[in-house]
Order: C-alpha cells, then structure tokens, then sequence
C-alpha cells in the first residue's frame, strides 16, 4: 500500500481537526498547522498518491520549466499544456491583477484589487521568481558540477529565496530551499516548504521533487536515496474541505492503492537532455492507479 497516502491523509485529518482557522490575503481563510514533516525512502517507494489523480506530466514540466528550461515565461508551459501558473501570469502592459485582502485606512482587512505594475519587460512572466532565480545564479549547473566533482561538499543547495528579487516577484516562491547530500553513493535531500497548500501544491510538489532527484541520481551516477520535507503553515483553504473530506472517505471506504514504479529514459546522461516537450517521453509512471480526478479551487 502507498505509505504517501497514508501519511498525506493522515496530516489532512490532523489539519481538519486541529487546525487554526485564519484570513490570509487571498480573501479565503484557511484552515492551518504551524508545521509538519515528511520523510520519503525513493528505494522504498516513489510517492506519488493514489488517493487522488496526480497529473505527473504537468508536474513533471512544471519542475523541467524552473530548473531545467530555468524560465519564468508563464508561455513556456502554456504551449506544453500546462495551466497552472495562468493566474500569476503578468499581462502584455507588465499589469499583474489579483483580488486580494489588504488593510484599509484603519488596519482593517479589506477584499480590495491589486494592480500591480511590473513593467513591459516582464510581460507573460511571474517576474523574478522561481526559474528566473535557479538561471540567474546557474543553480542546477552548479549542483549538478558538485555532485559529480565534490560529492562530500556539504554546501550544496539551491535557495530560491532571494531578498533582492522579492518585490519584483509575482508569487515569491512557496518551495523555496533544498539541500543536497550524497551518503553511501545515494542522493539525498531536504525540501523547505514556507507555505503550503495540501489539497492543490503539496502532490505535485513532492512528485516534482522525487523525479528531479531521481534525474539527478540518474546523470549523476547515484541510486535516489531519500527526500526529507519541512513545511511551515500547511494549510487546507477553506472552499477546499469538502474535497479534502472526499479523499479522506476515499481512504476511509477504498483504501489506497500500491504506489506505482518511476520510469526515467536510461538512455539520457545529461539532465538538460530529458525532454521536456509537452509529451514529456522520458517520464513515465509504471501501473500508475489511482481513485480518479479530485477539484480544488486556486487561491490568489
């Protein structure tokens, strides 16, 4: 059976029940734990859940697009069919428009719309977030040229959390740190969450990041070894309960189902190789099953 849902729903449940109701300035409260931690064995088993339908084609190109294409171009992922950064997307005239909770004149939150100017030169982008970061300091070059050359550096991680680029960032990044260790001819890694949203980041956040260190290992000449990840504020938005409910009893009534195999192209050597075309070819999720499709509406 999928250990990742189980201790998936196991957080859910702690969140529905335990957690602190808040406004947040997306306008929609949510429901939150200050923090939580996972831990992944991708020798064990490769956490994707079952509980739910993961797309991993877009998850897969969502991760290509940061730290492999290294773009912040929302149209990067729009050709390849993949939607989800449409709402952070900066219109043609460098405009981002939001609906967003900020103070009124006596401090009081307020729904208000934001229209943030961004300038023309970042037209059809997120700003400065995400891959802007990872190709503006050659990050995933610079891992990769320590995991094969210095394999004991204790120094290796790639921060997407730069101070300098904040204001100049749609979104600034929710997955925003990672650490890199090799131990034993393994890769290993710790994933920092700042923020959290369970029912429509965190799957494709974890499912991400087990490819990009398999890939990793892969053109590395290591074995996937394990994924530790620590969230701060995972939190369930409140219009997304009842879907969260629904994969509860899913688990609850169906149970989950065996984990599927992660297949990579063992033909690619060099991660910047892996296509990433919107078929994504080198990817693949053997006997993938699963409780079908769960929607969750998307916060600003």
């Amino acid at each position: 059976m999928s250990q990742f849902d189980k201790d998936y729903i196991e957080l859910c449940r702690k969140i529905l029940n335990e957690g602190t109701e808040v406004v947040n300035r997306t306008g929609v409260n949510t429901v939150k734990v200050p923090s939580h931690h996972f831990h992944f064995d991708l020798e064990k088993e490769f956490p994707v859940l079952t509980t739910k339908q993961v797309f991993i084609r877009q998850a897969v190109l969502e991760m290509l697009w940061i730290y492999q294409a290294q773009s912040n171009d929302v149209r990067w992922l729009q050709q390849r069919d993949v939607k989800i950064w449409n709402e952070w997307e900066i219109d043609e005239n460098g405009i981002w428009t939001a609906t967003q909770m900020l103070p009124d004149e006596n401090g009081t939150l307020v729904k208000k719309t934001v229209h943030k100017d961004f300038g023309r030169e970042y037209a059809h982008t997120i700003g400065t977030a995400y891959g802007y970061i990872v190709r503006k300091f050659s990050m995933t070059q610079n891992l990769i040229d320590k995991l094969k050359n210095h394999p004991e550096d204790r120094r290796m991680l790639m921060t997407l959390w730069q101070n300098d680029y904040l204001e100049t960032a749609v979104l600034p990044s929710c997955v925003w740190s990672s650490e890199w260790d090799v131990t034993d001819g393994k890769l290993n890694c710790w994933v920092h969450q700042r923020s959290c949203d369970v029912p429509l980041g965190l799957p494709f956040n974890i499912t991400q990041y087990a490819v990009l260190l398999s890939m990793l290992a892969q053109v590395c000449g290591l074995k996937p070894g394990t994924i530790d990840w620590s969230i701060k504020d995972a939190h369930i938005y409140v219009n997304q309960t009842e879907g969260i409910k629904e994969q509860i009893r899913r688990m609850d009534e169906q149970g989950d189902l065996p984990a599927p195999k992660l297949w990579l192209n063992p033909e690619i050597d060099d991660f910047f190789k892996f296509d990433n075309s919107r078929d994504c070819l080198d990817v693949k999720l053997i006997d993938y099953r699963h409780l079908g499709k769960i929607s969750f509406p998307i916060s600003q």
